[in-house]
């Protein structure tokens, strides 16, 4: 089912969840693997980067991921840089909520997002970036068919070292091929 899966459902962001993003925005350790910049934000940047940056582009749909048992947000996805034209955009994902870490969820809420980018929006391609040392979140992309298209070499700098950053990208035929069973999409080899 679009938006829901057997343990998490969607919800759109809105301007009232900028608390909840605060606390994942200033938790380092969270931010390590996601976010070019590390730094600590006050309430208020916080509240201007919600309005401006997850709500204010009309090229981009962000959703928070809520446990749906709990009913515990635990996280964030967006597609982002939608372009119709050429049917492409680019897809982030931070689990805020450390006890979700390592759970499985990061995948299922990729699988629900990319089922809505490819099965629902007709997009072509899907892009990410990810920082090279962030090999659990490789593994997880590949896992679901993306692969390797580029590499900006040593573009982070990250606690006193350089870091490559991946370019990764899966074609909508390319969806599914490889996915387990378990997240079976509908789009199948042409």
């Amino acid at each position: 089912m679009l938006f829901e899966s057997d343990r998490i459902v969607f919800r759109k962001a809105t301007a009232d969840d900028a608390e909840l993003y605060h606390a994942w925005r200033n938790d380092l350790e969270v931010m390590r693997s996601t976010s070019p910049w590390l730094d600590i934000y006050d309430l208020e940047e916080t509240r201007q980067f919600v309005h401006q940056v997850i709500l204010g582009s009309p090229s981009s749909k962000s959703y928070i991921l809520v446990d749906k048992t709990s009913e515990t947000p635990f996280g964030i996805t967006s597609l982002i840089q939608i372009d119709t034209k050429n049917r492409n955009a680019e897809c982030i994902i931070d689990i805020g909520n450390k006890a979700y870490w390592g759970k499985g969820y990061g995948t299922e809420a990729l699988k629900l997002l990319l089922d809505y980018a490819f099965l629902e929006l007709n997009l072509h391609r899907v892009s990410l970036r990810v920082f090279s040392f962030n090999e659990r979140a490789i593994k997880l992309y590949e896992k679901l068919g993306f692969r390797r298209e580029g590499i900006s070499r040593q573009s982070l700098f990250r606690e006193g070292a350089w870091h490559d950053i991946i370019h990764m990208g899966l074609l909508q035929l390319e969806y599914g091929n490889d996915c387990p069973d378990d997240f079976g999409a509908a789009v199948t080899k042409a």
